[in-house]
This record gives C-alpha cells, sequence and structure tokens, in this order.
C-alpha cells in the first residue's frame, strides 16, 4: 500500500534510512574536495628535513612504546615530564634513554633513532590514503 502524503511515509518509513544518501554524498564531496587540496600542495623537502631534524620529541612515541613493552611504569608520564614544556634536543632524549631501566639491546636500538630515520605507521598510513584516495576517485589498485 502507498503511503497517500509525506506524513504518512514519515510515520512508516525512516527518515535516518531515506538520508543515508545525503550524509554519504556529502563525504564523497569532502573526500573528494580534500583529495583536489592535496593535489595543489607543494611541498619543500629542505624545510621539512630542517625541520624534522631539530624535531627530537617525535622519539617519544617508540620510546614510549619499549617502556611499555619491558614493564617500566607509567611511561607516558615520565615522557610527559621530560617533553612538556621544554626544548627536546638529542642530548635530552639520549639522557633520558641513558636512565631508563631497559635491557641493554633496546637502549642501543632506541639511542640509534633519530627524528629522520624513525618512520613509526607513516608507511601504513600512507598505504591508507592511497587506498581512499583511489576508491574516491574510482579507480581500484
Amino acid at each position: 500500500k502507498l503511503p497517500i502524503s509525506r506524513w504518512q511515509r514519515d510515520l512508516t518509513d525512516s527518515t535516518v534510512l531515506r538520508n543515508m544518501g545525503v550524509g554519504l554524498g556529502h563525504s564523497l564531496l569532502a573526500y573528494k574536495s580534500t583529495l583536489q587540496g592535496i593535489a595543489k600542495l607543494q611541498v619543500n623537502e629542505t624545510l621539512l628535513a630542517e625541520d624534522l631534524s631539530q624535531s627530537w620529541e617525535v622519539l617519544a612515541e617508540p620510546i614510549q612504546t619499549v617502556m611499555r613493552r619491558y614493564g617500566v611504569p607509567e611511561p607516558y608520564e615520565k615522557l610527559k615530564e621530560l617533553t612538556r614544556g621544554r626544548a627536546v634536543n638529542k642530548e635530552s632524549i639520549r639522557q633520558f634513554i641513558k636512565g631508563l631501566e631497559l635491557p641493554a639491546e633496546a637502549k642501543t636500538n632506541l639511542l640509534k633513532l633519530t627524528p629522520h630515520t624513525y618512520v613509526g605507521a607513516a608507511m601504513e598510513l600512507a598505504r591508507n590514503v592511497d587506498m581512499v584516495a583511489n576508491l574516491v576517485n574510482g579507480s581500484r589498485s
């Protein structure tokens, strides 16, 4: 039986289901606009490399991960104390690592890290962005 008016349809059908396409359509437009904006970016590799070389705080993530792996209590709080409101540099990171109760091999591996050599999950995240870009643009890889 077909509804006679819009009001009858509202009573028998879910407005959420009817408007789901609107939300998905807006999301698709937002993704496409974001990708268009990203495509216009020009990377200044020299400036980025210089900025990265001064950003030793990026090593807080792998240090915290290793601390958790070896059961060091309150790793987040200890790193927060090191990094919040202070300039973090190579020497402060090295001193922090040397002061940790970790196996020698773990310390050695952490001491080898630099902001340029640590990539964390960047490769996986970049692959995910590429996958979404391909889906939004209608191609498959």
